[in-house]
């Protein structure tokens, strides 16, 4: 066998495969032997049918079987002389096999750029030291305190006034005819001066008493969200039935415990600061890989189109996930997976520029995980999860290509943690937020 390697750019090859001719006459032999062993043909004994009559039955069988088995064989030991280690399916067009002649044939393959070493000595990066505010917690705390709101009747009795909720039964007409975008509904909560509706339907409700129906124009504005209903004049019937009032717990220790397994409101503001505090140190974390990258990831290379497809399949896998959890398609929107590609591209450019660089580091430095750090991490999963680390390490064992995502994925963050310890750190005050 003899293999010619031609390179079509960095990163794509093709391989021409001769394969001589005595050894194929040699495999069709062993096909036809074998064959002969096993066909049964009427008239003729097993095992006695003559060449002949297996060729003009078998012919095509034979030869798309051996020229197969040829491929295999061939391509594999191509690969290990030549020592390429590919990435995704190898493209092969089979020509027909012609058992007088050797076998010719092209494969295409893609294998990672070549990166030339990378210095990471002593590179300079800047640390932003983000704090929380009490304010904050207080902001977060009056938050859970809206989650928990009430919404009582209001026991005077009164007009709807601004800020109030009004509940009301109300339809739209549209040419005095019911109109679909505002068909009837009832017990709709409307909090007055929300604009839920619009300004106008406000407007009109406001000064209502409960018990009271009123019938009133409404022109949707030409910009307004719903197209369906935008420069459209509609007629609303509407009957406020009550007015309501929001009335927020206090902040105190039966609220916290209530938001979750605290005894205290200290309790709970202590759970808001160490989440508001992780949330810090993750974007001061983000901020700092993006400097690395900034600063060592200059080198130009030509991506395989092979990564490029897999990551950008995966981008839009989790996109067309996230409008379906919406209920809604991509047909709904107006994209199609053509328009999504074509908008994500880029992204998944980057996003393979970057691995490839993390690749290079993994390798260069010898970098493994050991038993004991994949342990830690299989329980700090199974904690985030919910689930046990028995389940966890099972799923990987039924998944060994999941499993080989996983552990580069926790090598990329040891790269991580290998530049920052021979980096200078510059630890800095956040900037300032402008009034």
């Amino acid at each position: 066998m003899e293999a010619t390697i031609t390179d079509i750019n960095s990163v794509k090859k093709k391989i021409q495969i001769e394969i001589p001719q005595a050894d194929v006459a040699k495999a069709v032999d062993a096909a036809y032997l074998d064959l002969k062993k096993n066909a049964k043909v009427k008239g003729f004994r097993s095992g006695k049918t003559p060449r002949a009559v297996l060729e003009r039955m078998f012919n095509k069988d034979v030869q798309a079987d051996v020229a197969n088995t040829l491929i295999q064989n061939s391509f594999l030991e191509a690969v290990k002389q030549h020592s390429l280690a590919f990435i995704g399916m190898p493209d092969i067009d089979p020509p027909a096999l012609d058992p007088a002649a050797p076998y010719i044939y092209d494969v295409t393959l893609e294998v990672k750029p070549e990166l030339a070493p990378i210095d990471f000595n002593g590179v300079p990066l800047k640390k932003t030291l983000y704090k929380l505010s009490e304010a904050e917690v207080d902001k977060q705390v009056e938050l859970l305190q809206k989650q928990l709101a009430e919404f009582q009747p209001i026991e005077e009795v009164r007009a709807a006034a601004d800020g109030d909720y009004a509940v009301i039964d109300y339809e739209g007409f549209k040419d005095g005819l019911p109109f679909a975008q505002t068909q009837k509904t009832e017990n709709y909560t409307l909090k007055i001066g929300r604009k839920m509706i619009t300004e106008d339907f406000d407007r009109e409700v406001t000064g209502m008493m409960p018990g009271e129906q009123k019938t009133f124009p409404v022109t949707f504005p030409e910009d307004y969200h719903n197209k369906d209903l935008a420069g459209i004049a509609v007629s609303f019937t509407v009957m406020l039935k009550e007015i309501r009032k929001e009335v927020i717990p206090d902040a105190d220790n039966g609220f916290a415990k209530k938001m979750g397994p605290f005894e205290t409101l200290e309790d709970l503001k202590n759970a808001i600061r160490k989440n508001l505090q992780e949330g810090y140190d993750k974007r001061s974390q983000q901020e700092i890989q993006e400097q690395i990258f900034e600063k060592l990831l200059t080198e130009d290379f030509e991506l395989p189109e092979t990564l490029v497809k897999f990551e950008l399949d995966g981008i839009v896998e989790d996109t067309e996930m996230r409008f379906s959890q919406s209920n809604m398609t991509l047909d709904q929107l107006g994209l199609s997976r053509e328009k999504l590609e074509e908008e994500y591209r880029d992204i998944a450019e980057k996003q393979v520029r970057r691995h490839l660089f993390l690749s290079k580091i993994i390798e260069q430095e010898n970098m493994e995980l050991t038993e004991d750090q994949l342990n830690e991490e299989y329980a700090s999963f199974a904690q985030a999860v919910g689930q046990s680390i028995d389940f966890i390490k099972t799923y990987y064992k039924n998944n060994p290509d999941k499993l080989d995502g996983f552990k580069h994925a926790l090598l990329e963050k040891k790269v991580f943690d290998l530049i920052m310890e021979k980096a200078a750190i510059e630890e800095v005050e956040p900037e300032a937020v402008q009034p």
